[in-house]
């Protein structure tokens, strides 16, 4: 016979409260331990029963889930977190994601669905509402293009695409002719390419440019 989970509810809403016991406790494997209304309830409760899985309101008085979630992390990296909320905000959901919650899910989920939601978070796995999943990893796209975009900033576009024919292992003749420069207009480029970004040397600057994407950005 497997042993119970153990479920600490956090909501500030009593009735929430109220409807997620009579839930869960139908649910033979699993054991409602505790129920508070805040954030700073969270925690000390958390403290006291060490519950396996703690599913928590993101926005309560008394301290926030998100700030209560990545402090009952800090303490108690056994215990899983689930954020059961109304809220799709992005930054919200994101700041859960990064203050340590196992699970984000939107109070709108089937009641079956929830239920295998936290055996899911019991059994170590990560899960995301898949209203919000599009949203997360549009976000991530972002960010990743972002960070492509960042690793040239300062560069000019004749730059770039002196950078671009560097990385094809084009020497600085080849480049003159290519771009319709002077070879010590071309060296002088390099220099200035190589001093914005940290580098030494061309193999350096072909392996970055590559690395960074940059025929994204260049014509």
């Amino acid at each position: 016979m497997n042993e119970k989970l153990s479920i600490l509810l956090v909501d500030d809403h009593e009735v929430v409260r109220i409807g997620l016991r009579a839930l869960l406790s139908r649910h033979p494997n699993f054991q409602i331990v505790g129920e508070v209304g805040s954030g700073d309830e969270a925690v000390a409760m958390a403290r006291e029963l060490e519950p396996d899985v703690v599913v928590m309101d993101v926005r309560m008085p008394g301290g926030s889930g998100i700030e209560a979630c990545r402090q009952i992390v800090a303490e108690h990296p056994e215990t899983r977190v689930i954020m059961l909320t109304s809220y799709t905000e992005d930054e919200l959901l994101f700041e859960a994601i990064t203050a340590g919650a196992a699970g984000y899910v939107l109070k709108q989920i089937g009641s079956d669905a929830l239920v295998k939601a936290i055996e899911a978070v019991g059994r170590g796995e990560s899960l995301l509402d898949p209203a919000l999943t599009g949203r997360v990893f549009g976000k991530l796209r972002e960010a990743a293009q972002s960070r492509k975009q960042a690793a040239f900033n300062g560069l000019s576009p004749q730059e770039l695409r002196i950078l671009a024919l560097i990385s094809k292992g084009h020497t600085n003749r080849e480049i003159a002719a290519e771009v319709f420069l002077s070879e010590k207009t071309v060296r002088n480029y390099v220099s200035s390419i190589f001093d914005k970004l940290g580098l030494a040397h061309r193999v350096e600057a072909a392996a970055y440019a590559l690395r960074h994407g940059i025929d994204d950005y260049v014509e």
